[in-house]
């Protein structure tokens, strides 16, 4: 069983720099960050792998980098130069398998609660 627990949403104007933490336990092989705005699909925006390979959207290329602490077993979501489209809701996930390429809903069976966030332009 798989625990995440994620914390660091919040509001910021456009250009600004947010660090999303997702607290994990148990064991997983890929952690998936998604991200909903309200009246769209879930989308996801970066893969990480716990060999280190990481996967990003091209929406978020070079503006986001996915990381983790080991010792802390902790996912980062690191966001920077944020625009006003990347308001949403976000949430990480995790997946036994190890995914790549990209993060198919079906493959993440386990999610944190969510945390929001909200750029201002």
């Amino acid at each position: 069983q798989v625990q995440l627990v994620e914390s660091g949403g919040g509001s910021v104007q456009a250009g600004g720099s947010l660090r999303l933490s997702c607290a994990a336990s148990g064991y997983y092989s890929s952690v998936c960050w998604f991200r909903q705005a309200p009246g769209k699909e879930r989308e996801w925006v970066a893969l990480f792998n716990i060999d280190g390979r990481t996967t990003y959207a091209d929406s978020v290329k070079g503006r986001f980098t996915a990381s983790k602490d080991n010792a802390k077993n902790t996912l980062y979501l690191q966001m920077n130069s944020l625009k006003p489209e990347d308001t949403a809701m976000y949430y990480c996930a995790a997946s036994g398998r190890t995914v790549l390429g990209g993060c198919p809903r079906w493959a993440f069976g386990y999610w944190g609660q969510g945390t929001q966030v909200t750029v201002s332009s």
